[in-house]
């Protein structure tokens, strides 16, 4: 059976066994035991291979770490999939959108786990994050565009999803246009990604009404925003994001010589090498 939240205005909907989001606080991953930060390198425009941990070199606040593992593909994923259903995406729109969902869902690995988040001015989760592939399908199958956009207050709920079951966290949001009905404000989501260790990429068609919203999430979490000219190539883009995010390092260490609460700046470079480094600003500790 499914249960209706409502949370600051919002009527979210989530699947059974599903946590109350009023219970949930955006946790950073690493409580200052141990820090994880998905790390993209690249040399003129590609991956670079085969780094070890001491070919990095990380600061947190200035301070020189030692870093204790670095993973490379290695670990499963979970994918979350925040899609903008609004009234302005029907038509072939809407089948541009869903084709490119699954062609995202084909490409991921056995260990993989999925879910599926819609979203116009009611955040609905439709699939919670699960290794059943179809059972994410289907819930796409079944979306019907209505009503205006939440994109802000779906960022957030997709911030929230439990996925404490390991792996690493990739959240896509693809949205056609501005927010028009969210009832959280842009500071607070950000600042709950300041404590989650998702990876946001933003995808939206490039054009008068871009959501910096959007850009600035992507920025925070250490991701990126793709503008596209149409939704005809979104099956494409889906998939060189995923593609893109499964090549990133994961960099783990173990803070020293820093404080345990507030805002932590990261600085992550490789050594030796004019490569180029994108990772998370920073994250905040503590309550």
């Amino acid at each position: 059976m499914k249960r209706l939240l409502v949370v600051a205005g919002v009527s979210v909907l989530l699947a059974s066994q599903a946590s109350p989001m009023a219970a949930q606080q955006p946790t950073f991953s690493s409580k200052l035991e141990a820090v994880r930060v998905d790390v993209l390198v690249l040399d003129s425009g590609k991956v670079v291979p085969g780094l070890r941990p001491e070919d990095f070199e990380v600061r947190d606040n200035s301070v020189l770490q030692s870093v204790d593992l670095v993973s490379f593909q290695q670990i499963p994923l979970n994918v979350v999939l925040a899609l903008d259903v609004s009234a302005s995406v029907f038509g072939e729109r809407l089948e541009h959108l869903q084709s490119a969902g699954r062609t995202l869902l084909d490409h991921l690995a056995k260990d993989d786990r999925s879910a599926l988040l819609t979203f116009s001015h009611v955040v609905a989760l439709r699939e919670a994050l699960t290794g059943n592939v179809e059972s994410v399908r289907a819930a796409l199958g079944d979306v019907q565009p209505a009503g205006d956009t939440a994109l802000i207050d779906a960022s957030y709920t997709a911030l929230m999803l439990d996925a404490s079951g390991g792996g690493r966290n990739l959240v896509i949001v693809f949205s056609d246009g501005l927010d028009t009905s969210s009832w959280l404000s842009p500071d607070r989501v950000l600042e709950a990604a300041k404590r989650s260790d998702m990876v946001v990429y933003g995808v939206f068609p490039r054009g008068d009404d871009e959501p910096k919203f959007l850009e600035n999430l992507s920025e925070l979490t250490g991701g990126a925003v793709v503008k596209i000219e149409s939704t005809k190539n979104l099956s494409a883009t889906f998939l060189q994001i995923l593609e893109e995010f499964r090549q990133r390092y994961l960099i783990s260490y173990s803070p020293t010589g820093v404080a345990k609460n507030g805002w932590h700046r990261l600085d992550v470079r490789v050594k030796g090498r004019r490569a180029s480094v994108k990772a998370r600003p920073g994250y905040q500790a503590g309550s």
